[in-house]
């Protein structure tokens, strides 16, 4: 890493959380193209809020009407219970754990895993989560080999979901909904032979993917410790660090242009497999300075949009690569972020709640 000085520009940290303010503020009535992943919305928006340590500057009737909002996606049903993206596949508003879903409006696997930790952002107490219900709901999402599909008897499947599903175990502290052994045995039929991970057997290696298989693997007790060979841990570091690309940010796939999302899932698997100190972090800072919009939030690279998405992945990676003692102080002031758990992707407060009061 090179220990010359240099010069950043401050975090724009009011215009991130006004951006993220502006998309909560869709919730429930706006944004119906992103009706069938809102929740997942809320995470990012709410998440980045978390990282930024800007939660006081939200009112409580806002917290509480996104806390009701999100407890109404949760439902129950013949195949145990979870929560929705949202109420978009129904046709009448607010119908929450006391209805029953039908066979088009089932929970979703990867929002009940954001649902649970937007209301663990939120400090709610979790007194209306039916657990034994999400138990029930992950056993009928986990497939013949190992998988996990995103609702129960779905086609669309890949380690994404089995992230998840072992992520909500984790919290829940019961694993009694998974078979970890087949799941293992999946991810590991998704390893390439560049080191990385392939959203499914035979596919090409992805920094997302990759991340989702390492964090997966040290997440679940029942695996062996450490996950990886001695071999395989070098080969995955290996690929990961040559997805830094000379701009300072990560790609996602071999040979791709950088993109500031894989700056957190690239990022982040190194810091799980302590590597992180192989990373050229001013670089990366760099980069993540450039896809600052002026009027707030992060974006893929320079010049595109922003969007909620790569606001809170930016600041996540931000959290483990903050710039270094060569940065004058006043400026690194501003990219200070809050300390991150890598394992479940939400600041160590936040999951020090979630363990706390997810459990039974």
């Amino acid at each position: 890493m090179s220990e010359e000085r240099f010069h950043l520009p401050p975090l724009a940290r009011a215009g991130h959380a006004s951006h993220c303010k502006r998309c909560l503020s869709g919730l429930p009535g706006s944004q119906s193209e992103v009706d069938a992943s809102k929740l997942a919305l809320s995470f990012y928006c709410i998440g980045s809020l978390d990282l930024l340590g800007a939660m006081d500057t939200t009112s409580q009737t806002d917290r509480q009407s996104w806390k009701d909002w999100i407890w109404e996606q949760q439902t129950k049903g013949r195949h145990g219970s979870g929560f929705r993206p949202s109420s978009f596949m129904t046709p009448r508003p607010g119908l929450g754990s006391s209805e029953t879903y039908t066979e088009y409006d089932t929970p979703h696997i990867i929002m009940t895993y954001t649902a649970l930790l937007c209301l663990s952002i939120l400090r709610d107490d979790f007194l209306k989560l039916d657990r034994a219900g999400i138990i029930n709901f992950m056993r009928a999402c986990q497939r013949d080999d190992g998988s996990f599909s995103i609702v129960p008897g779905s086609n669309e499947t890949d380690l994404r979901t089995l992230y998840c599903a072992f992520a909500i175990s984790h919290m829940l502290n019961d694993w009694s909904g998974v078979d970890t052994t087949r799941a293992a045995a999946f991810i590991a039929s998704c390893r390439t032979y560049e080191g990385g991970y392939g959203q499914a057997p035979f596919c090409e290696a992805q920094g997302g993917t990759t991340y989702i298989a390492i964090a997966s693997l040290h997440l679940a007790p029942q695996l062996q410790k450490p996950p990886l060979t001695l071999v395989e841990r070098q080969s995955t570091i290996h690929w990961l660090l040559q997805n830094q690309d000379q701009s300072g940010g990560f790609c996602g796939r071999t040979g791709k242009d950088a993109d500031a999302c894989y700056c957190f899932w690239c990022g982040a698997t190194l810091e799980i497999l302590d590597a992180k100190h192989l990373i050229d972090a001013n670089s990366l800072v760099r980069f993540l300075a450039s896809c600052q919009f002026k009027y707030g939030g992060i974006s893929k690279a320079p010049g595109e949009t922003p969007d909620p998405y790569h606001t809170y992945l930016s600041l996540a990676a931000l959290a483990m690569y903050p710039p270094g003692q060569d940065v004058a102080h006043n400026e690194a002031a501003s990219w200070r972020i809050e300390p991150i758990d890598p394992l479940l992707n939400a600041t160590k407060e936040t999951v020090k709640w979630a363990r706390e009061h997810i459990p039974a």
